[in-house]
């Protein structure tokens, strides 16, 4: 397994080793001693899914201490464009991000660290996304920021008029607005 450091070094993308043969194929998705030697300590405590068609883009989404959450996430079936944002106020990286295309193909993962927005698009006809979190889900704690903010112009290589968003995505504030975290708070007590 490789851990391939981003431009944000804290957001790490994970590319396994596939070992195939005319039987199918097999590979390490994950390994807790693997991830701690080479990324950061910690214990992930639950695994979520989701199902999306062509178009469904959901994100920019966090959640606030004391609640913030790293995520670990993969491809089950399809293609994405998986994003992390740097909103880690003070940080030589703040309001920066590291975009990579994970499938099903290339089993390749990311992990968003504490600290940063996340959220993907769906590049295929359906996909499956599976991530793993570090912290519970806490409704009043979580936050969002526009997937379109001209401060991040983020390029989601998909056309505006295909994009598909929740009615809680639709409204979230601009990254100006956004409740955000403090660089120099470690977010990992």
């Amino acid at each position: 397994m490789k851990y391939i450091k981003t431009q944000i070094p804290e957001v790490v993308i994970i590319e396994p080793q596939i070992f195939k043969d005319d039987r199918g194929y097999f590979y390490e998705s994950f390994s807790q001693n693997k991830f701690e030697e080479n990324i950061i300590k910690t214990t992930f405590i639950q695994d979520n899914e989701s199902k999306s068609t062509f178009g469904v883009l959901r994100g920019l989404h966090y959640q606030l201490p004391p609640f913030a959450q790293a995520k670990l996430v993969r491809v089950l079936q399809g293609r994405i464009l998986d994003i992390a944002v740097d909103i880690r106020k003070g940080s030589p990286t703040y309001g920066q991000h590291v975009k990579v295309e994970l499938t099903s193909d290339n089993k390749k993962q990311l992990f968003v660290p504490r600290g940063f927005a996340h959220g993907f698009v769906v590049l295929s006809e359906t996909a499956e996304v599976a991530y793993k979190i570090d912290n519970i889900y806490a409704p009043k704690h979580e936050a969002s920021i526009r997937f379109d903010d001209e401060i991040l112009n983020i390029d989601w290589e998909l056309d505006k008029k295909d994009v598909i968003l929740s009615d809680k995505d639709k409204i979230a504030p601009l990254f100006k607005d956004a409740s955000l975290f403090d660089y120099s708070t470690n977010l990992y007590k």
